[in-house]
């Protein structure tokens, strides 16, 4: 059963930055640490209390006070924001999903972006923003993962610097995310109000 994160407010400096880093994705580590550093040894310093919080200030920047009231709730409740983001990107894709009827197609295309996500994007279908089709499966999903990951960049950039590291440091290096296009800074609000809604139906995973 899932889990409620704690209030923030409540939290010790040094447990919300423990927090953080156990949630940062191992790329962003390496990125920052070094590149050549292997997976098992990312693991191993991530997942160490004493180092946790040193490292999770080294990714935030040495401007971000930790312990202020700054320090709010986490924009997504603590959802995967890949989730969001494949959300987010099935409702922009909509219509070449629901163009996807082809047994095999749809396996394809389900077992890439989650049944969740496929089901979403139909429903709404009146949100859908991209006109030119995609009868590709394998290329269809790339594309829903790509937009979603777009629109939930231009979305956090509406947000304060620290709450959209926060949720940023969860994702890989390297995601549209990072660097929205203008088409999905124009159809972010809409689309990322409906992932958010749908996501606050239930409790977040802690």
């Amino acid at each position: 059963m899932s889990s409620t994160k704690p209030n923030s407010s409540f939290t010790l400096p040094s447990d919300r930055l423990r927090e953080l880093a156990a949630s940062i994705h191992p790329s962003r580590f390496a990125a920052r640490l070094d590149p050549l550093l292997s997976p098992p040894t990312l693991l191993r310093l991530q997942q160490s209390s004493r180092l946790q919080p040193r490292l999770a200030e080294l990714l935030l920047g040495n401007d971000v006070d930790v312990s202020g009231a700054g320090w709010n709730d986490d924009l997504l409740r603590w959802h995967d924001p890949r989730r969001a983001a494949l959300l987010a990107g099935s409702i922009w894709h909509a219509r070449s999903v629901l163009k996807l009827v082809s047994k095999h197609d749809l396996s394809v295309l389900v077992e890439m972006i989650g049944a969740e996500a496929h089901a979403f994007g139909i429903r709404h279908l009146s949100s859908a923003v991209a006109t030119t089709p995609i009868a590709d499966s394998e290329q269809l999903s790339r594309q829903i993962e790509h937009d979603g990951h777009g629109c939930l960049g231009a979305w956090l950039d509406e947000a304060p610097a620290l709450e959209r590291t926060r949720v940023l440091l969860r994702l890989p290096v390297g995601t549209a995310a990072d660097n929205p296009a203008a088409e999905h800074r124009s159809a972010a609000g809409e689309l990322l109000s409906l992932v958010i809604a749908h996501l606050g139906t239930e409790v977040a995973t802690g």
